[in-house]
């Protein structure tokens, strides 16, 4: 269950990725399966290879700093759009 922090700290991660990547969009966030205490953020991917690459680096560099400030650990899991998210 994600509590109320968590919830804050993903919608500014968002907001940070989108400014920069705007056609990435939040999927869904999820617990992890084989731990609970991690956040799996699911988005989006761009439709460049590269951009994703920059996107996921940009990323892991946000949600090392969430883990480092807060204690939270995240990964944020880009997806290709396919008919169940679009």
């Amino acid at each position: 269950m994600i509590n109320f922090k968590q919830e804050e700290l993903i919608d500014r991660l968002m907001e940070e990725i989108k400014e920069r990547y705007p056609e990435v969009d939040l999927v869904k966030v999820m617990e992890s399966a084989e731990t609970p205490s991690t956040l799996w953020i699911k988005v989006t991917a761009p439709e460049d290879e590269d951009r994703e690459i920059e996107m996921r680096e940009f990323a892991s560099e946000k949600v090392l700093d969430i883990l480092l400030d807060y204690g939270y650990h995240m990964l944020v899991m880009p997806t290709r759009r396919v008919a169940e998210f679009a």
